[in-house]
């Protein structure tokens, strides 16, 4: 890791310390348990069972929940449980400006840590904020990144009896003219993303890739309406109007929320049972 964000184990465990923190670091490896037994089960098995419980989301502000002061600006964490049978509370813990080093540290993982049980699940969608180079609270390069989804969320989540399932960064509206494409927002974050998913065997949401293809098809102008595009005196709460290519308005958050939904799915683990029949469309 960077010097900037260098963590021992000793000082990990100081990071999550709480209810749950001192428990979780290292057990898979005190036990001399490996990774992939942990491994998600499989698809016969995840859809022959029924699944009651919580599912907890760890990320920033394009997830978060915002109140009606702030209408209509919306989170894709805040519409996700309209997607889910009622078997299923979602706990959104998304809050801005946190990068995945910075939720850890100031004790918002441990809070999920102290009250996440079996059978519940831990969505974890960061990068964002990691990839702002200027601010050193955020800041956390790829390679940390990586090692923290690894550690603290994922192998953490499962010692805990929980599921992890990775998210990767939600797309910005980054559009590129030449190509007629929207750009891969905070490409090295994505693969890093993907990839501990796949050495983790973990269960992957590749939210990247399913709101880029979202916004293609619909175009770049049609785009203002998904994010805060707001036009002076439309909303009380945005008196002057907003151009914000990062943050979503209600109907890119219900869109957001679909697409997670649409892809947990199919993902094969309980859970998937308990998505709603309109998200899949």
């Amino acid at each position: 890791m960077s010097r900037m964000t260098v963590v021992t184990d000793t000082n990990r465990r100081h990071l999550l310390l709480g209810t749950a923190g001192a428990l979780v670091t290292g057990v898979a490896g005190a036990l001399g348990i490996p990774g992939d037994a942990f491994a998600a089960p499989s698809a016969t098995s995840a859809r022959s069972a029924a699944a009651t419980g919580t599912v907890y989301i760890a990320s920033d502000s394009t997830a978060q929940s915002y109140s009606s002061g702030y209408y209509p600006q919306a989170g894709w964490g805040q519409k996700l449980s309209s997607y889910f049978t009622s078997n299923i509370t979602v706990a959104n813990r998304a809050i801005g400006g946190r990068s995945s080093r910075s939720f850890i540290e100031q004790g918002r993982l441990a809070a999920i840590q102290g009250v996440i049980r079996p059978g519940d699940y831990l969505f974890v969608q960061f990068g964002h904020n990691d990839a702002t180079v200027g601010n050193a609270e955020r800041y956390t390069p790829p390679a940390d990144y990586k090692e923290y989804l690894r550690n603290d969320y994922i192998r953490a989540t499962r010692a805990l009896g929980a599921t992890p399932v990775v998210v990767t960064p939600v797309s910005r509206r980054s559009y590129n003219a030449s190509t007629g494409k929207f750009n891969v927002s905070f490409p090295a974050y994505v693969d890093a993303a993907k990839a501990v998913a796949r050495e983790e065997n973990a269960a992957l949401v590749d939210l990247s890739a399913a709101s880029r293809a979202y916004l293609d098809s619909i175009g770049a102008e049609a785009s203002k309406a998904v994010f805060l595009w707001l036009a002076a005196g439309q909303y009380p709460n945005f008196p002057g109007g907003v151009q914000d290519d990062t943050h979503f308005q209600e109907r890119g958050a219900v869109e957001m929320a679909r697409l997670v939904s649409r892809a947990v799915a199919g993902l094969g683990l309980p859970l998937s049972g308990e998505v709603v029949s309109g998200a899949v469309r």
